[in-house]
């Protein structure tokens, strides 16, 4: 015991004269300086902005010292004091800057322009399901050859689609073969059989046929009774199908939807029977007049928009189904003096919310996340509602580069808002309580865990495994049943942590 105890206060001899000659120099003059400076400046104040942070999770900011509330790492001055950034602000360096190409633009009033007055609308072509129809089996039976079985084939009515083995038509034909001998006594009967089939949609010729030959037919043919586009196989060739059963599905692509997204805020701009200008990527160089002819009633909660539709004539074929197009249309929309606009690069989309970068420093590369509120769309530019004040810089090309940089510093962006929200959360009740039972318990891996210490000094990997792996398993052995989240959260942690130890032969 009295041995290691010698050791420990000779490292601490060796550690504190190696401080002195590496900073003791620069530690004096600094200390000159500011004793020569105390005079010219005011200090009184610094101690009290200084913010606290943790080395592992930068993301936690608190005003005064303490333990890191998700690894229980000592926290330390938060480097922000010292570069005199807000906790939110990140700085980049003009390398930077120039490799991303960041551009940035003031906000100001808007301005009319040759899409003043205009809404832009994102949406797509859809098929036009009031021509859609479906081809079914009027019999039942046994599909013995499919002619039609690809999407995307083209029919034409009176096309044979399948050819089916219908049990109950042999013998309704048999009724036929022998009611025809009986015509003359029996006309009535005659005819009923006749109509019989002509409601499983045989044709005259085909019944007369029948009734020529005597001979009874165990397949039937079943054609189409419109022309259109294949857009679903909905059997398959040697499938059995009842009567009535849809066989295909065709669509008539003669005339098309174009269905576009109309935010919340945008709804009283629209009105069926307003013009809408669509153009396409497919023929950027053409424009397309439509109609709205339909304004869904209902809105989409989980988007918040509605669908705004438009029909087109596609008789050249140039519309197909996916396509995405963009519409233009004149809305009420007027240009005020107090309204800001923004170009669309700027303004990234959470799916929630919507966030522009605004360079806080005129002079410095320093930038800071701010939440936004959006109105209607004019071209290339966003109208604003809240958010920004005439003047602010904004960046506008190079938005996502910026917004990474912050997410590596650990600062709020778009991608870990919502894990700060959490954790800011969680801060608001860091105080742990175990009882005596887990404390007795949690003792007995202590042990092992200081030798696991002991190796790490040694650099001895295979003993600090081995030494991690115990002081794991003493803790997972630990009844967790009293413990709150928070406590169970912490343990859990660190018993990830041993184990990934434990299964690594790297010292580092």
């Amino acid at each position: 015991m009295k041995k290691n105890i010698l050791y420990i206060v000779i490292a601490v001899i060796i550690g504190l004269g190696a401080g002195w000659l590496i900073f003791g120099n620069s530690s004096d003059n600094a200390a000159n300086k500011d004793t020569s400076d105390m005079s010219d400046h005011d200090h009184s104040g610094e101690s009290a902005e200084q913010m606290w942070t943790c080395s592992m999770h930068p993301q936690i900011m608190q005003p005064e010292a303490g333990d890191c509330p998700i690894c229980g790492m000592d926290l330390i001055p938060a480097e922000a004091g010292a570069d005199g950034l807000a906790a939110n602000e990140i700085k980049m360096t003009e390398n930077a800057m120039a490799l991303a190409n960041i551009q940035t633009t003031i906000v100001g009033n808007a301005k009319a322009g040759d899409d003043d007055g205009m809404i832009s609308l994102s949406g797509k072509i859809a098929a036009n399901e009031e021509n859609n129809t479906v081809q079914s089996s009027y019999f039942k039976g046994r599909i013995e050859q499919l002619n039609v079985n690809y999407e995307g084939q083209q029919v034409n009515r009176g096309q044979l689609l399948a050819t089916i083995y219908a049990p109950d038509l042999v013998a309704a034909q048999q009724e036929l073969i022998t009611a025809a001998s009986l015509k003359e006594s029996q006309p009535a009967l005659y005819k009923a059989v006749r109509s019989k089939l002509k409601n499983w949609k045989l044709s005259d010729t085909q019944i007369n046929a029948i009734e020529e030959s005597g001979t009874v037919r165990e397949n039937f043919r079943i054609y189409a009774t419109v022309s259109g586009t294949v857009s679903e196989v909905m059997a398959a060739q040697g499938d059995y199908v009842n009567q009535g059963q849809p066989i295909l599905k065709l669509s008539n692509l003669n005339s098309v939807w174009a269905e576009f997204d109309a935010y919340e805020n945008q709804i009283a701009q629209f009105n069926v029977g307003q013009k809408i200008n669509i153009t396409t990527n497919a023929f950027p160089n053409k424009e397309f007049e439509g109609t709205i002819s339909f304004i869904d009633p209902v809105l989409n909660n989980s988007t918040r928009t509605v669908t705004v539709r438009a029909t087109l004539q596609n008789r050249e074929d140039l519309f197909k189904p996916g396509m995405f197009v963009t519409g233009k249309v004149e809305g009420a929309t007027q240009t005020m003096e107090n309204t800001l606009s923004v170009p669309a690069s700027a303004v990234l989309w959470t799916g929630e919310r919507s966030l522009v970068y605004v360079k806080t420093n005129p002079n410095e590369p320093v930038f800071e996340m701010r939440e936004v509120t959006l109105g209607n769309r004019s071209g290339e530019t966003y109208q604003l509602s809240a958010g920004l004040d005439n003047g602010d810089e904004i960046v506008t090309n190079g938005t996502f580069t910026v917004d990474a940089a912050a997410q590596l510093q650990g600062k709020k962006s778009m991608m870990n808002q919502q894990m700060m929200q959490d954790e800011s959360a969680m801060m608001g009740d860091m105080e742990m309580s175990f009882s005596n039972a887990f404390s007795s318990d949690f003792d007995k891996a202590l042990p092992s865990y200081l030798k696991m210490k002991d190796a790490l000094v040694a650099s001895d990997a295979s003993q600090v495994s081995a030494f991690a792996k115990a002081t794991s398993e003493k803790l997972k052995a630990i009844s967790t049943d009293d413990l709150g989240t928070m406590e169970k959260q912490h343990l859990t942690k660190s018993i990830e942590m041993l184990d990934a130890i434990a299964n690594n032969d790297n010292l580092e």
